[in-house]
């Protein structure tokens, strides 16, 4: 699974983004302000999605700092302002794309997935096997037999946390930071109902209860 950095101070824009790459299947961590992204510039994600006009620090200048620290991170820079100086000096510095204000939120995921797919390799058909199952992680499907199971996205991201970690006792702090990202605040007892869910719909998912822990999932 992918992540993604997402900086845009425009609130309703920044949640309504998130909101359409979760949907496909990217981990999503947004930022209002270029002074929170640029403290997690050393967690180097896979891709930054990066706003030019910023309350304090600019995209400009993050990109400098993004670069110097890892010259392969993809970067796409969107933009209010339609001028070909921002575009020119944005490739310049390495950006890999740009888009301006206003655009459909399609769109960008659509970039989004054609510059994961040059920079990294298009994993469309890659798949993992479970017993009887078998997951297509890129396209989000899992399969009994030849029977699709829908899953919801939250439901998906779980089944992906198990699989990158056979046989590993997970805590349910461990799961939501996996599935819900470190930001998140509530109850950790979304975590068994959404366990729960996911026993429900795949019967033959060998999933242990480790009370007073978490979960894990047995090797197949």
């Amino acid at each position: 699974m992918y992540t993604i950095y997402l900086v845009d101070d425009e609130i309703n824009l920044n949640k309504m983004l998130v909101t359409y790459l979760e949907q496909e299947g990217y981990r999503v961590r947004s930022f209002a302000d270029g002074a929170s992204a640029q403290a997690a510039i050393k967690d180097e994600p896979d891709l930054w999605v990066l706003d030019i006009m910023l309350p304090d620090l600019d995209g400009f200048q993050l990109l400098k700092q993004i670069k110097a620290t890892n010259a392969n991170t993809p970067t796409i820079f969107i933009s209010a302002r339609d001028e070909d100086i921002d575009k020119i000096i944005g490739l310049e510095m390495g950006s890999d794309d740009y888009i301006a204000k206003p655009f459909l939120p399609r769109e960008l995921v659509i970039r989004v997935k054609k510059l994961i797919d040059r920079v990294y390799g298009s994993k469309s058909n890659e798949h993992i096997e479970y017993g009887e199952y078998t997951i297509y992680p890129d396209k989000r499907l899992i399969k009994h037999q030849e029977d699709d199971i829908d899953l919801t996205s939250k439901e998906f991201d779980l089944l992906l946390l198990f699989l990158e970690h056979p046989g590993s006792a997970l805590s349910r702090e461990q799961i939501l930071e996996g599935v819900w990202g470190h930001d998140y605040f509530g109850s950790d007892r979304v975590v068994d109902d959404l366990v729960r869910r996911l026993r429900k719909k795949l019967h033959r998912l060998e999933l242990e209860t480790l009370y007073g822990i978490g979960y894990r999932l047995v090797k197949p």
